[in-house]
């Protein structure tokens, strides 16, 4: 299949090693020029060291070049880049398929991916998100990666599925694209509040306190804002879930835990060097959640911490007070 993937950031870059891997002809985007040269002399990227970017995969800074020809068109950019770069794809021309491969809520609009999609390119059938549990690194590198590809239309995220699938990278469809990008855009927020956990030094218990209980936070708001239970159970649930708060590569969690030894926000985010979803998505889930009136006490106290000077510690201690109740 000959794919365009918009996005040179470590997912971007990741995919197009992966899918270059597995046959497909592969054109890699970015409007950073001087990244392009980079990519282009090095066959290397700065956000995935000791990677060989494949001799086959083509790097492009114009869009309109990189876009001509293809099949399939992947967007790799954080979910804030979502809707800027879909504006410029369909000044050239509506893409024939779209994916893409970012989680999380759009700060200013509170809109989930699948939305602003719909608002960028106005009658696309041929869409969907992709998402699951996945560190750009790992899928790099090769390692074995399930996801999940999702869209209203059944039959065209069982063919993408079928079309991205390799024994490096098992691609499983869904019809439930609300459900799955909640999962991804959720787990997130929780995964901020266990490396809370962990840099605190509070033990595997607390962590696997924080993990389930997270997960019925993140299923109680699915369900509300659309999302099938079931989903939150599958890999852009539970799967996603697991691997961001516990692995070391979550840039989710790695806030949390400077925020517990004692840095300030921003200068977790500059040192970090990458973006982390969960920040952007912790006011979002707070303000969806508060107008569907369902309860997210986990989120809420992530919230607390991030923009309202509550203290680490202080925040575990609210949650501990909470009355007990049944599960």
């Amino acid at each position: 299949m000959k794919i365009a993937i918009l996005g040179a950031g470590a997912w971007g870059t990741a995919l197009s090693t992966s899918f270059s891997g597995a046959g497909h002809d592969v054109v890699l985007w970015t409007r950073n020029r001087d990244d392009c040269a980079a990519l282009t002399r090095d066959r290397a990227s700065r956000y995935l060291p000791g990677i060989a970017l494949p001799a086959s995969v083509r790097i492009d800074p114009d869009l309109a070049s990189a876009l001509a020809g293809r099949e399939l068109v992947i967007v790799a950019t954080a979910t804030a880049g979502l809707r800027d770069t879909l504006a410029a794809v369909r000044a050239i021309a509506k893409p024939p398929a779209l994916l893409w491969a970012c989680k999380g809520f759009e700060s200013a609009s509170r809109e989930l991916p699948h939305q602003i999609v719909a608002a960028a390119i106005p009658g696309a059938h041929q869409v969907a998100a992709l998402s699951g549990p996945s560190f750009a690194l790992e899928v790099a590198r090769g390692q074995p990666t399930a996801l999940v590809c999702a869209s209203k239309d059944a039959r065209f995220a069982a063919s993408m599925a079928a079309a991205l699938n390799s024994p490096r990278l098992r691609i499983y469809s869904s019809a439930d694209m609300a459900g799955v990008e909640l999962g991804g855009a959720l787990k997130n927020v929780i995964a901020i509040a266990a490396g809370i956990s962990d840099g605190l030094e509070l033990g595997r218990n607390a962590r696997a306190a924080l993990v389930t209980r997270g997960l019925a936070e993140i299923t109680r708001l699915g369900v509300a804002m659309g999302g099938k239970p079931e989903t939150f159970a599958g890999l852009a649930g539970v799967g996603d879930l697991v691997l961001t708060c516990t692995g070391d590569l979550s840039r989710n969690r790695e806030v949390g835990v400077r925020l517990a030894q004692g840095q300030g926000l921003d200068t977790a985010l500059a040192e970090l060097g990458h973006v982390s979803e969960g920040v952007a998505s912790a006011r979002a889930a707070r303000d969806h959640a508060r107008t569907r009136k369902v309860e997210l006490p986990i989120a809420e106290a992530v919230c607390g911490v991030l923009f309202e000077g509550l203290a680490p510690r202080e925040a575990v201690q609210q949650l501990l007070a909470r009355d007990p109740r049944a599960e």
